[in-house]
């Protein structure tokens, strides 16, 4: 249905707990915590507290990446943050950022810990720590791949909290907002088809963060996993050059490793809701958990 009641801003507005919609329970228009509770700490140096959003699985495919690429100081612990029931409003996780949004990441690794929040800095700071890892040390090839990463940064709010919201999750179908942040969204897919028409990732040859950033937002569009029937609405299947690169990118094993991680919804068999070793993949996801309870009973 399209909404054609004539709306009038009041000159000061107020906040209507009413009005949120699906996301009435979680949003309010101050920061800071909500109730006391600490994080949990495991055994590893690197502490993620996420949930298996495309920005939390930014930083799991980094991980699992860093890890398949050898560096064993990658190793972590994956704590899950349930969003929709405000575990981002606790006081530990609000130390760590202050955003109370996830992805959120506390390096224990020296004398002082080091917290990292926004998925970006994040990306960043873990290629850095790591040799520069996924991100050229310096130059063109540096640039490149920091401009298509902070195209990311810019853009995925029009897809997420514009299209997305507007056509999957508002109580109301507003034909103005879903038109506006479509045609948006297509130019951004149009954008990225027309650079992967010339370059096979898109910080150049070689595999990068700017790709590691992208995929989880524009490939799961691309493959029409995410705000129900958007894949077919938009048309993602006449970006021919999108198409190909996130199928490229969602065939590598750190890639499917790294989408499992703190998922709390799909297969059982795809959710490892916590992860804290290498082996989890093989022994803990929900599916071997939850038949482990049942032959328990």
């Amino acid at each position: 249905m399209t909404d054609t009641t004539t709306y009038t801003p009041p000159k000061v507005w107020t906040w209507d707990k009413a009005s949120g919609g699906r996301f009435a329970n979680i949003n309010r228009p101050i920061a800071g915590a909500t109730h006391d509770k600490e994080l949990p700490i495991g055994k590893h140096p690197l502490q993620l507290y996420s949930l298996a959003t495309p920005n939390g699985v930014k930083v799991t495919i980094m991980l699992e990446e860093l890890l398949a690429a050898g560096h064993k100081g990658a190793e972590y612990d994956a704590w899950l943050i349930r969003i929709n029931e405000g575990d981002q409003f606790a006081s530990g996780f609000v130390a760590v950022n202050p955003n109370s949004k996830i992805p959120a990441l506390m390096d224990r690794s020296g004398a002082i810990p080091v917290r990292v929040f926004e998925s970006g800095s994040i990306l960043v700071y873990l290629a850095e720590k790591f040799g520069n890892a996924f991100l050229p040390a310096s130059g063109a090839a540096r640039a490149e791949v920091m401009n298509w990463l902070f195209w990311q940064m810019g853009s995925a709010p029009y897809l997420g909290g514009g299209f997305g919201h507007f056509y999957a999750y508002a109580p109301t179908k507003i034909e103005y907002a879903i038109d506006r942040f479509a045609m948006e969204t297509k130019r951004q897919l149009d954008v990225l088809d027309r650079r992967l028409a010339e370059s096979r990732y898109l910080g150049g040859d070689a595999y990068s963060i700017a790709d590691i950033a992208v995929w989880p937002w524009y490939g799961t569009l691309a493959r029409g996993q995410i705000y129900g029937e958007s894949g077919t609405f938009l048309d993602v299947q006449s970006y021919k050059n999108v198409q190909r690169w996130t199928e490229e990118i969602g065939a590598r094993p750190a890639v499917k490793r790294g989408r499992m991680v703190n998922r709390a919804v799909g297969p059982l068999e795809e959710q490892l809701r916590e992860r804290h070793d290498a082996g989890d993949f093989a022994t803990r996801t929900q599916d071997k958990l939850e038949a482990g309870k049942a032959s328990a009973s």
